[in-house]
């Protein structure tokens, strides 16, 4: 867990606190080629080292992906969910081409005669697409309550289709989170701005479900001196090396008061 992570992490808890509510920990483990038990482990210990308590058991979201599945059942009935054979290389061609659209996913496989489809699928790995102009349809007018900005009005088509599952990684991070909010009853979501535009996504999601939308807050992120986002690949300060060095709780928690909620 990296300095990022941990600031994160202290505003959520700070202000689940203050609010006498539940502190809630999940593990986002779905991707198995990239999450390893140990790296949970140090993730819970650098929490509790920090002094951050949570609410109840940890969910393990690789623990229940039948859950998940279902969840992308209830989409597929809708007539929502397309498979998509795309490589990456190929979306970035179509979407460097003159008539390229400006949405993230240029639409290739959505209009595939169903004849099309299933040969590929029985002779090629694909990812599941929403068809967001068409859930859009199905779901209507859509706003949310940004502690910042007030109702905001969904604009979930902007970001084209995005993908839902992939062979590698049978379920996604929009579909897991929106699933766990409604089941675990979170009424407010802290998280930081990296994820404000996918908010538009999470909540056409939640009313395709049927789900309630929380109310959200997103938080500044943490960044260098350059003003550059703190990540691992740049190889951000972790917790474990801070510790290493000498560093206490209060030592962190210290340099988040210059970077406040907002």
């Amino acid at each position: 867990m990296h300095l990022g992570h941990a600031y994160s992490a202290w505003v959520a808890w700070s202000r689940a606190r203050g609010a006498g509510g539940r502190f809630l920990v999940r593990l986002e483990d779905i991707d198995g080629g990239r999450c390893k038990p140990e790296f949970a482990a140090a993730a819970l210990d650098d929490l509790a080292w920090l002094g951050l308590d949570w609410d109840g058991e940890v969910r393990v979201q690789s623990a229940h992906l039948p859950e998940y599945q279902a969840a992308l059942d209830r989409l597929a009935a809708l007539g929502l969910l397309y498979p998509c054979f795309c490589t990456r290389a190929e979306i970035a061609v179509a979407q460097a081409a003159p008539h390229g659209r400006e949405e993230k996913y240029p639409g290739t496989c959505r209009t595939l005669p169903a004849a099309e489809r299933q040969a590929l699928m029985r002779e090629k790995p694909y990812a599941l697409r929403l068809d967001v102009a068409k859930a859009v349809r199905q779901a209507g007018a859509l706003r949310f309550f940004e502690e910042q900005k007030g109702w905001v009005e969904v604009d979930a088509a902007r970001f084209g289709d995005g993908v839902l599952a992939r062979k590698d990684t049978p379920t996604s991070y929009h579909l897991c989170v929106v699933h766990d909010d409604a089941l675990q009853g979170v009424t407010h979501v802290t998280r930081g701005d990296d994820l404000a535009d996918v908010t538009h996504i999470h909540v056409l999601l939640q009313r395709l479900l049927g789900f309630s939308a929380p109310v959200y807050a997103h938080h500044r992120l943490l960044t260098d001196a350059g003003g550059k986002r703190l990540a691992k690949r740049d190889k951000a300060a972790t917790l474990r090396a801070m510790r290493a060095a000498g560093e206490t709780p209060a030592d962190v928690i210290a340099r988040f008061h210059g970077h406040p909620y907002g």
